[in-house]
């Protein structure tokens, strides 16, 4: 099943999500249409429907975890309520800019490998890391805060450079451009 914008949000009500996550994946789900937007406008295939729910759904998981591991609690959640394995996925995947099996093992996390690969992997975790609450910021503030926290910040670039690359435009420019002027820009979480 790909769940629909209502659905999703009565996942979220299902599972007690705290109603800033629940605007915080609604935000990250705006950027993630913009971006599919792209790929459309450009003729490229892309997951719309896909990207746009897991991107609703990629922090249902916080509502069980406020650690690295919400992205796997959160695609087992989903799994178990029929969602799409691709969603699953894409939710999965979206912790950091991604992380080596190597690293979640580290966090205590199954050897698997979480980092994006898919454009709609890429958009939902990029789309992600471009909002803080429900304020969409320039990528340089979460550069900053992967910098203070230690995690990989060439990941985190080239994880904007590969979707860069598959979009044909640097994709923090295109949100930015898109959002100018609108209230999402401003908005404080």
């Amino acid at each position: 099943m790909k769940p629909s914008e209502e659905e999703a949000l009565a996942l979220h009500r299902k599972y007690g999500s705290d109603e800033r996550i629940v605007e915080h994946c609604r935000t990250v789900a705006m950027l993630t249409k913009i971006l599919a937007d792209e790929f459309a406008r450009r003729g490229e295939s892309f997951d719309s429907d896909g990207a746009i729910a897991a991107a609703l759904l990629h922090d249902i998981g916080r509502s069980r975890v406020q650690t690295p591991r919400h992205g796997l609690e959160g695609s087992e959640m989903l799994e178990r309520e029929g969602v799409d394995e691709a969603i699953a996925e894409m939710v999965r995947r979206h912790v950091g800019a991604g992380l080596s099996p190597e690293e979640a093992k580290k966090l205590g996390l199954p050897d698997y490998d979480y980092v994006p690969r898919t454009r709609e992997q890429m958009a939902v975790c990029f789309s992600d890391k471009m909002v803080d609450g429900t304020r969409v910021r320039p990528l340089a503030e979460e550069v900053k805060r992967f910098e203070r926290k230690g995690h990989d910040v060439g990941r985190l670039l080239g994880l904007r450079d590969r979707l860069g690359g598959e979009l044909g435009e640097d994709p923090e420019a295109l949100i930015l451009r898109k959002i100018k002027g609108t209230s999402h820009g401003a908005r404080d979480s």
